[in-house]
């Protein structure tokens, strides 16, 4: 493994700044210390890839890259702090508090399997609830009762026979075979390929059911082990709703997609009642949805009301419906029909319930990119509509309503239904509260709304001001007086702090310190830049000059690190994105590290590709070659840019774009394409938003892909990909197959390949070995490049 200069070392061996979580209470802060990196041997741990899903055998848990140092519970008011005693060698990869904010529930991960602990937030004082003997394959193993007394838990079934294995002898064949019914698939990774990955499927993820007792660990076995995906309790704790993975198993999807079973159990484990059997979801169209009853949820302000949503097309956009789903709910004791609640005429993408039970129900309309929000006061009455905004204009997005705090940290794999509207919403009188990014053309400025639920009309509370980047976090009080933010400046890491808004107050919670000065120097050089491509499209980047840049000196070299997006109007594409006011994070292989050896870092420039429907990609190549074209011109024009010495860089859809950029025009020196996908044709049911296939847009897919003009990339490349690429169709075969066509037309190009890495580089070892790779590339084909014959340097 390759190591880059001392100051890059320094930088990414920094502490990075703690992950913090508060409780639902808002009075406690948990504050989580992390290494910045494992080491390769802490990432070369037992890995099985089975349905979608990685996971540690010797652990029957995620196959963690995560590592905490130390956790701190921190009180808001008065900031007391109480330092969290964990035992040596222990890796929290989860955090969430009880209900009432009076406890910790912590997933410990230790040699030989994920046991629970629970923290009591008063003191301090942790220990064990159970032995490491918790199931955590799908990530979120235990969850809180709305009580606050108990937990519904995953465990690994007693008795549990050992793993089965190969056998040295194959007893046949592997085989798959289609009816004739079409069914479109995304080129997942990680899937069940052979019969033992379907026996080892069945071992490691089947789990017995518990409720453990919060105070004295005491645990209750609830009905009969099976491979849960979800298990969630109805807030009065009375019932148990369960989804169960059954066979038959798919080769072609991920476990999400497997045959289910979803039940309300009692708490001794009996049926209450089914309310789906969901066959195998191999035949869902593309950009469709699973027929049958789907998101399903608790309704959080009744205390055993269930909620799902239901296709009315059969899952197929294509199909023209008057509604494309219907949202029910289903009362205890669940003896009636489903109540209907609402219908919708796009597809449905959520719904959250106030505090005084009014459902607010989100529905997108991918063709127009549109997404309405409607209030529904109670069920039976009429659908009032709140908002109705184009999902592309940042510039007018309301916001996301301000949801109740659940405590609850992501879960590393986790599975569930994600939601734009959090289930709870708070509500106050007739006041909701929505939080937003607040883009506008000098940069986004977070802000607060509160919405009269009688009148539909907002009102601004709070708007952070044009000097810093303060986003809205939580609610502290009833009419959010007080609020929970996260303050930075440019110099200035984020913080959390109580802001009065009655007063202006802003009182300060954390006091994080800047782990890397030595990048946070050369940001008193950063300019947000706007400019403009040749069609009258409005651009965007943030440029970074070194530290102690001196323009006497001559030009800098400079290199361009991008990300493609789509967009169905020009307006929208014309839309700024970001903030001059952000504190500059660093982690992992980023390209900002160069910024320490002299270069000037073109970061983020927009390169909008527009079309409206579908149609974006129909010009992908002139669009992307114009914007950089722009962004290499704006550079020069302000005056600190060699035209002569510019490169070029990009991860995953940024490394496609390199490798485009190099087929298709001259303006860059090099590049560094990191896991890209370069020939479409093997991600043939689409890949990043465009939804078309293969047979219908051929001569897209074949514009598109680099790999099918390889013969014309003649500007060196460094290609790096991760031998363990888990990313939708970014396979590693894709840098393998244009390493071998570019070596075989005589270009210049590197090829690396990271042992144990996945689509992103987590080792130690290997994100020291990747900016050393990069900086060297850099250094020896744009820094020291000597100027085109045809170009003059400028």
């Amino acid at each position: 493994y390759l190591t880059p200069p001392k100051t890059i070392v320094e930088v990414l061996d920094a502490e990075p700044l703690p992950t913090t979580l508060l409780s639902p209470d808002a009075k406690t802060i948990a504050l989580a210390r992390r290494k910045p990196m494992p080491t390769i041997a802490e990432v070369a741990q037992p890995m099985l890839r089975l349905a979608g899903h990685r996971i540690n055998p010797k652990t029957n848990g995620p196959h963690l890259l995560k590592i905490q140092t130390g956790l701190t519970l921190k009180t808001i008011a008065g900031g007391a702090e109480r330092a969290v005693v964990l035992p040596a060698g222990a890796n929290v990869f989860r955090m969430e508090f009880s209900p009432d904010g009076k406890r910790l529930a912590l997933t410990v991960a230790r040699a030989s399997g994920v046991e629970l602990w629970v923290v009591d937030v008063a003191s301090g004082r942790g220990r064990a609830l159970t032995s490491p003997a918790l199931n955590s394959t799908f990530g979120d193993s235990c969850s809180w009762l709305q009580s606050g007394v108990e937990l519904v838990c995953a465990f690994v079934p007693d008795g549990r026979p050992p793993a089965p294995v190969a056998a040295r002898v194959p007893a046949g064949p592997n085989v798959q075979e289609s009816s004739g019914k079409p069914a479109p698939a995304a080129t997942y990774q990680d899937l069940l390929e052979t019969d033992l990955d379907e026996l080892l499927f069945e071992h490691y993820f089947t789990s017995q059911l518990a409720y453990v007792d919060a105070s004295s660990g005491r645990r209750t076995n609830v009905g009969r082990p099976g491979i849960f995906d979800k298990a969630s309790p109805s807030p009065d704790g009375r019932y148990l709703l369960v989804s169960r993975i059954e066979r038959p198993f798919s080769r072609l999807r991920p476990s999400e997609s497997f045959a289910k079973d979803v039940e309300i159990w009692t708490r001794a484990g009996e049926a209450a009642k089914k309310i789906a059997d969901l066959p195998l979801a191999d035949d869902i169209p593309i950009n469709g949805v699973r027929q049958g009853p789907r998101a399903f949820e608790w309704q959080p302000t009744a205390p055993s009301t269930l909620v799902w949503a239901e296709a009315q097309d059969d899952g197929d956009l294509r199909k023209q419906v008057p509604h494309r789903d219907r949202v029910v709910s289903l009362e205890a004791p669940f003896s009636a029909e489903p109540s209907e609640l609402t219908k919708t005429e796009f597809r449905f993408q959520s719904i959250g319930w106030t505090d005084t039970g009014v459902a607010l129900v989100s529905e997108f309309d991918r063709q127009r990119r549109r997404s309405r929000t409607w209030v529904i006061d109670s069920a039976g009455a009429q659908p009032r509509k709140l908002w109705d905004v184009s999902s592309e204009d940042r510039y007018s997005n309301p916001g996301t309503p301000v949801g109740r705090i659940h405590g609850q940290d992501p879960a590393p794999g986790g599975v569930g239904e994600s939601s734009r509207i959090p289930v709870r919403v708070i509500q106050h009188g007739e006041w909701i509260y929505a939080k937003g990014a607040g883009a506008s053309a000098a940069g986004d400025r977070p802000f607060l709304d509160r919405v009269s639920l009688k009148t539909l009309a907002s009102e601004r509370l709070f708007r952070s001001d044009d000097k810093s980047y303060e986003s809205v976090e939580a609610l502290l009080s009833d009419g959010a007086q007080r609020i929970l933010t996260m303050y930075e400046t440019r110099t200035e890491p984020p913080n959390s702090c109580v802001r009065y808004l009655s007063t202006g107050e802003r009182q300060a919670i954390t006091t994080f310190r800047d782990p890397y000065p030595q990048i946070t120097a050369s940001t008193k050089n950063r300019q947000f830049v706007t400019y403009k491509r040749n069609d009258g499209v409005l651009l965007s980047g943030t440029i970074y000059l070194p530290a102690g840049y001196d323009p006497g000196k001559g030009r800098l070299p400079m290199v361009v690190w991008a990300y493609p997006r789509e967009f169905t109007t020009a307006d929208a594409a014309s839309q700024v994105v970001g903030s001059p006011n952000r504190f500059t994070t660093v982690s992992g292989a980023s390209h900002l590290l160069l910024l320490s050896q002299g270069y000037a870092i073109f970061d983020g420039p927009s390169m909008p590709i527009v079309g409206e429907g579908e149609t974006a990609n129909d010009n992908y190549v002139g669009q992307l070659v114009a914007s950089a074209q722009a962004a290499v011109d704006k550079a020069v024009e302000m005056g600190f840019a060699d035209r002569d010495r510019v490169g070029v860089g990009g991860h995953s859809y940024g490394a496609f774009m390199t490798a485009n950029l190099l087929a298709h025009a001259d303006i860059f020196r090099a590049g560094i394409a990191r896991s890209g996908a370069y020939n479409r044709t093997l991600t043939p049911f689409g890949f990043q938003n465009e939804r078309r296939t293969f047979w219908e847009a051929r001569s897209v897919y074949a514009n598109m892909s680099p790999f099918f003009f390889a013969d014309k990339i003649n500007e060196p490349i460094l290609l790096i990909h991760g031998e363990a690429d888990n990313n939708s169709g970014t396979f590693p075969v894709q840098t393998e197959r244009l390493y071998m066509a570019l070596k075989g037309h005589g270009a210049i190009v590197r090829y690396v390949t990271l042992p144990l890495e996945s689509h992103g580089y987590s080792a130690r070892e290997s994100v020291l070995h990747t900016v050393a790779e990069m900086l060297n590339w850099m250094d020896r084909w744009v820094k020291e490049a000597r100027p085109r014959e045809t170009t003059a340097s400028r």
